[in-house]
């Protein structure tokens, strides 16, 4: 068998999902072309070091999401249109952390360019307001509301980009996050929340100042990349 079609065997929990972003790597790298064979279930059992149950679910899985089709007698093939087939938020929520952090970096530095150039005094209103009750929420130790106010300030930034296709882009993103800074935060010495880098974008959306916009929020987001790296090499 071609080396590219080869995968590591898994000795971790949820071995399923494993499987399952496994196989889905291949297929978003290319390794599985579409209308191409996966290799049969005694090889993927082979392969991965898990048992025949494990393997048909993390095919039902991606049968179920289009990913996939069995062809009775024949075997499982991957479908001809895979990128048009799966949900957004079904894809952002089976991405490595850090590619969805880097996607995030490339949008939200337009959207802060943008923001900075269009936003209107209401929009600095939401700001302020999701500022001021991130800001209140953290010095009560009030993590859930902290978390959500904080994914807010970032939601309305990107509505004042007046971009309604990157506005529903950066609302998919918005689960996946809030999921990513919950284990952020668990991490209590590995989380810093950058409150003064989040006034910052604030301040430069205010003042106009596209070039401003896109260092604090550069700045913000590297940070967080950096901290994300801290976490996964600790586990």
């Amino acid at each position: 068998m071609n080396s590219k079609m080869s995968f590591q065997p898994l000795n971790r929990p949820k071995l399923v999902d494993d499987v399952v972003n496994q196989l889905q790597k291949k297929i978003s790298e290319g390794d599985i072309k579409p209308g191409e064979k996966i290799p049969t279930e005694p090889e993927l059992m082979q392969q991965f070091g898990v048992g025949r149950s494990t393997i048909r679910e993390a095919v039902r899985v991606l049968v179920h999401a289009g990913l996939l089709e069995k062809k009775q007698g024949f075997g499982t093939f991957l479908t001809a249109q895979t990128g048009m087939q799966e949900p957004l938020d079904h894809r952002l929520r089976r991405a490595e952390i850090l590619e969805v952090y880097e996607v995030r970096r490339m949008l939200e530095l337009e959207i802060s360019r943008l923001a900075a150039e269009r936003r209107e005094e209401h929009d600095l209103e939401q700001m302020r307001c999701a500022l001021d009750q991130r800001l209140e929420a953290l010095e009560k130790g009030d993590i859930s509301t902290y978390l959500s106010s904080d994914v807010k300030f970032h939601l309305s930034i990107a509505i004042a980009s007046k971009n309604s296709v990157v506005i529903d882009l950066y609302r998919s993103f918005t689960s996946v996050l809030l999921e990513t800074s919950h284990k952020l935060v668990s991490v209590q010495t590995v989380h810093d929340p950058h409150h003064l880098f989040h006034e910052s974008m604030y301040q430069a959306i205010k003042d106009k100042d596209v070039a401003a916009a896109e260092h604090w929020t550069r700045q913000n987001l590297e940070e967080t990349v950096s901290q994300l790296r801290k976490v996964l090499n600790q586990e």
